[in-house]
């Protein structure tokens, strides 16, 4: 089933250790005939992820915001132009399956918060994955561990995100997912 997968991440040039694994998932969705939902970026690790996915024959689906207008891919197949960066995370969640929080800096943290809060009270349901490539976000899991452990989560921590330490991993969860979150909803078990 092809899916369209969000990916918040960095917009920033970063070494090698972050482009490869990155490159290397962008062909997985690619491959696989998903489309990439992403913050529309012509920069950086959203270049590379989009590319990597339109190399291997997915779709691309952009949401920008007014005053990144200038940097938006011009080839997507989708752009769409946010007023501002509320609207946009919130097109961003409306219009994918499943999210995944590749490693960036405090927006991408503001969106992964917020995608995992709106999870957290029932507003969405979808998959949340935390790409933990090359251990970026070991400090944020055990931040959450200890929030799910002292009670702070009002669900366990494995319903609201799952950690993946590569794109395979991550991939391969959010096909599962997914499948049976469609397979409920018909009222298979």
């Amino acid at each position: 089933m092809a899916l369209n997968i969000c990916v918040f991440l960095s917009a920033a040039d970063l070494d090698e250790r972050y482009t490869r694994p990155a490159r290397e998932f962008a062909e997985l969705l690619g491959k696989g005939g998903h489309t990439l939902v992403w913050g529309g970026s012509e920069a950086g690790l959203m270049k590379v992820v989009a590319d990597g996915v339109q190399e291997g024959g997915g779709r691309l689906v952009g949401v920008s915001v007014e005053f990144l207008r200038a940097a938006a891919r011009e080839n997507a197949d989708e752009m769409v132009i946010a007023k501002d960066l509320a609207e946009r995370k919130a097109l961003l969640l409306s219009k994918s399956d499943a999210v995944v929080v590749m490693v960036g800096g405090t927006g991408t943290l503001d969106e992964a918060t917020e995608i995992l809060e709106l999870k957290k009270h029932g507003l969405h349901t979808k998959p949340v994955v935390l790409l933990n490539t090359a251990g970026f976000y070991d400090g944020l899991k055990q931040q959450f561990q200890r929030m799910d452990e002292e009670g702070f989560l009002p669900l366990p921590l494995t319903d609201l995100v799952f950690f993946a330490e590569d794109g395979v991993a991550a991939l391969a969860y959010l096909e599962a997912a997914t499948s049976a979150a469609a397979a409920e909803g018909a009222g298979v078990r």
